[in-house]
């Protein structure tokens, strides 16, 4: 079987990795893909972005299973455009990907089902934004409502980094957001205290399987300080994720969406990402949902997974009303997963591109370095993005899990390299 794993960052790379593994795959092919994909010689990069022309290629070249990993394909209707010629595609079609595409749209969402979340009001007006700021005082949450690859979230610790984030967001749009369409508009939201954590499951339809708890570190530096970014390191499984936290997580927010979801008339399908703000109770808040895996998460994720990924996706997508994943339980290396990313110069405002790498070294079975922003040239392989590099390893506990890591990390080079030496570090507290 050919299957194809649709984007270009580490998360695919992980996907295509996993994939690439699984007894009746052939061949993986990435679209567009990434250095560390073509680094690999198993794997074959197609540089096809635009929708319908790599619904043509994945027919023409028979193409039996898609994977969608990013947003933007999801948001911009790759799912439905496959499904709509007959063709096995696991992702959220354009109509459910606005639970992550729009802020507001989420936020309006959970009000309409009563699924736990942050206290919000939506403007697009920057003057009563920052009279509502004003009104409510710090600290306070300020999101983008359109797609902003992870950054589009400013947690603003004083009024005055309040008012710059709307300025950024409402003005002149510093972050790089895609607008919705009505233009520019921000989600002010209470600040929620607590720990965060990662809730990813896998949805056919009706039937939901969870993955394994995880958790990411979002700040860019030491000790979660720093501007926000779209994940520096990640580890599995996340302690803070206790059975009755992920209990409720299930029971209250997973699924009263997707059940809400089905009330609205859309029938929910792909990954789902619930970033969980866990209070000093134990009771989980939905800060944001994601309608695709999470970045860094799936790196350390899909080296902990042991069961066959083509099958379960496979099954997720059997042809019908809803998928066979009621059929499917998943099962996971008891060990730890821990992924740090080492992330260019100047990310996250402004990563610098072109800068070569060395000392990459040869994946072994218990560290992979996944590849996020990189690209191939003859021998070269060089940085092309924010996040570059993912070191993931797989150890008995934390502490050697996070030695592997760094041991690893060490070895790797390129100009303006930065990369927390933390990460893990509230797994080691628990």
């Amino acid at each position: 079987m050919k299957v194809l794993v649709i984007g270009g960052g580490g998360r695919e790379h992980a996907l295509a990795w996993k994939l690439n593994t699984c007894a009746r795959v052939s061949q993986v092919y990435v679209a567009p893909g990434n250095g560390g994909t073509a680094l690999d010689d198993q794997l074959i990069n197609i540089n096809i972005t635009d929708v319908q022309a790599l619904r043509k290629w994945a027919q023409t070249e028979g193409i039996s299973l898609t994977v969608v990993g990013p947003e933007g394909p999801l948001a911009a209707g790759v799912v439905d455009e496959f499904r709509s010629h007959g063709m096995r595609i696991f992702g959220a079609t354009k109509a459910a990907a606005q639970l992550e595409s729009s802020k507001a749209f989420s936020k309006a969402f959970m009000q309409r089902h009563a699924i736990p979340t942050a206290e919000f009001e939506t403007f697009t007006d920057p003057a009563a934004a920052h009279a509502y700021v004003e009104q409510k005082g710090a600290p306070i949450v300020v999101k983008a409502d359109g797609l902003a690859a992870g950054k589009g979230v400013v947690v603003a610790q004083t009024l005055a980094e309040a008012h710059e984030a709307i300025d950024f967001m409402l003005l002149d749009n510093s972050l790089g957001v895609s607008h919705n369409e009505g233009g520019a508009r921000v989600v002010i939201e209470e600040f929620l205290a607590g720990e965060e954590a990662s809730f990813i499951v896998m949805c056919d339809g009706k039937n939901v399987v969870p993955l394994a708890t995880s958790q990411d570190h979002k700040r860019l530096q030491d000790g979660d300080l720093g501007p926000n970014t779209g994940g520096m390191g990640a580890y599995s499984p996340a302690p803070v994720v206790t059975a009755d936290v992920h209990a409720r997580a299930m029971r209250e927010i997973i699924l009263p969406t997707i059940k809400g979801m089905e009330k609205d008339g859309i029938t929910y399908t792909g990954f789902l990402y619930a970033g969980l703000m866990i209070d000093a109770k134990g009771k989980p808040k939905t800060l944001e949902f994601n309608c695709r895996l999470g970045d860094p998460e799936t790196q350390p994720l899909m080296m902990r997974l042991k069961s066959d990924l083509f099958e379960v996706l496979w099954a997720a997508t059997e042809p019908g009303p809803f998928g066979k994943l009621d059929q499917i339980s998943l099962d996971w290396d008891r060990r730890i997963a821990l992924g740090v990313v080492l992330a260019a110069h100047g990310y996250p405002m402004t990563p610098r591109k072109g800068d070569a790498i060395s000392g990459l070294p040869k994946n072994t079975d218990d560290a992979v370095v996944f590849h996020a922003g990189t690209s191939k040239q003859g021998d070269v392989v060089s940085t092309s993005g924010g996040r570059v590099l993912c070191v993931t390893v797989l150890a008995d506990n934390v502490k050697l899990a996070q030695q592997h890591a760094y041991e690893v990390t060490r070895g790797i080079q390129f100009d303006g390299m930065q990369y927390r030496r933390d990460i893990g570090f509230r797994a080691v507290k628990a």
